[in-house]
């Protein structure tokens, strides 16, 4: 489609491939971030961000999980490993466990966007020496109701009970390195969620990795 109509970058849409050079060297020159939403819901690990959900990285994560920009997984993957070292610090391996989507939500989309981008990060960290392993043990079991315009009370109590750790998983997880991933923390609510149904399975979570957070947060961590 974009040699007979002409593509454009999804980052910056200046005309030419996927992703420029320009919005490709930003992506690889991001500094990762403790980003503590404010309020900080109970039970959230520390979260470690790629980048702020702003401008050109806000229309990748966007390009990639609505209009199925496959390509852009990789280096949308780059950024959420580069969370990873952060949030290990010293550690060199842990279980990356994406936060899960529901069935007819990935069936709408045609693909699982976080699940492809943990993936992408899983084999950027191998080759820096790290033994990451993707986890896919969570499952919604309740489709909670859309999230937009909720406030972070609202939101918590949306999601409660709404993930359940496999059953495959549960004795494989116990006493291993976890890090919770997703694309984008806003008020932390689903992280905070996913983290209770791991650890009332015995699962302790390290903390939490993901691409971008929105500028709902404290950066201080304080």
């Amino acid at each position: 489609m974009d040699l007979v109509l002409g593509g454009r970058c999804a980052g910056c849409e200046r005309p030419g491939v996927t992703l420029c050079g320009g919005c490709r060297e930003l992506l690889t020159s991001l500094t990762p971030f403790r980003a503590w939403p404010d309020p900080r819901p109970p039970g959230l690990p520390p979260p470690t961000a790629g980048a702020p959900y702003a401008d050109e990285l806000r229309q990748l994560i966007i390009a990639h999980k609505e209009n199925a920009r496959y390509a852009l997984a990789r280096p949308l993957g780059g950024v959420l490993a580069t969370a990873v070292l952060s949030a290990l610090g010293e550690r060199r391996g842990a279980w990356l466990c994406p936060v899960p989507s529901a069935r007819a939500t990935v069936r709408q989309r045609g693909h699982d966007p976080l699940r492809r981008i943990t993936k992408a990060a899983v084999r950027a960290l191998r080759g820096q020496g790290i033994d990451a392993r993707p986890a896919d043990a969570l499952r919604v079991v309740r489709r909670p109701d859309d999230q937009a315009g909720l406030s972070a009370e609202r939101r918590t109590a949306n999601l409660a009970g709404a993930f359940a750790v496999r059953s495959r998983w549960a004795e494989r997880l116990t006493d291993q390195p976890v890090l919770l991933v997703d694309d984008v923390i806003t008020t932390g609510s689903t992280l905070a969620e996913a983290c209770r149904a791991l650890e009332s399975r015995g699962i302790p979570v390290l903390g939490c990795a993901v691409v971008a957070a929105t500028r709902r947060h404290s950066p201080s961590g304080s």
